[in-house]
């Protein structure tokens, strides 16, 4: 993470979260969308800063004041392999248990391997299969971490 940082989303960040949104899924998420979750949850909506330039998000939420929800995480490729990805699941981990949050879910693809590999080392587990989750009609699995 040297020579990067975590902060909260800006509204002039949309452009970048769309463009490695777009890159990083089959089934990206509407631009749209995005301006949504910043009104819902703007202390759970990060970018992660090498250089001054946004190479990553993640955005989420708070479901019933319990359980935290991942959205939609990504890192540039040029910047893959850095860790990025690992502190900004740290960084919305700490911030939704400071909310109130004893776990998080996230849902991702089966053949996504590098992301099951990240989250099964900083220890989600998989709780569910959901068959044609992805427009694409692509399965997911339902994961989940217990917030210690």
């Amino acid at each position: 993470m040297s020579g990067c940082s975590i902060r909260e989303f800006r509204v002039e960040d949309l452009e970048r979260v769309c463009e490695i949104e777009l890159r990083s899924f089959r089934d990206p998420y509407p631009c749209q969308l995005f301006i949504v979750y910043h009104y819902l949850a703007p202390g759970l909506f990060l970018v992660v800063e090498c250089g001054g330039r946004v190479v990553g998000y993640s955005v989420g939420v708070v479901e019933g004041g319990k359980r935290g929800h991942l959205l939609s995480i990504a890192v540039d490729e040029a910047y893959r392999g850095r860790g990025l990805g690992r502190a900004l699941v740290a960084e919305f981990e700490s911030r939704v248990k400071a909310a109130g949050a004893s776990s998080v879910v996230l849902e991702v693809s089966v053949k996504n391997e590098a992301a099951i590999s990240l989250y099964r080392k900083l220890n989600y587990r998989v709780i569910g299969l959901l068959p044609k989750y992805y427009p694409s009609g692509e399965d997911a699995y339902l994961m989940l971490k217990e917030l210690g």
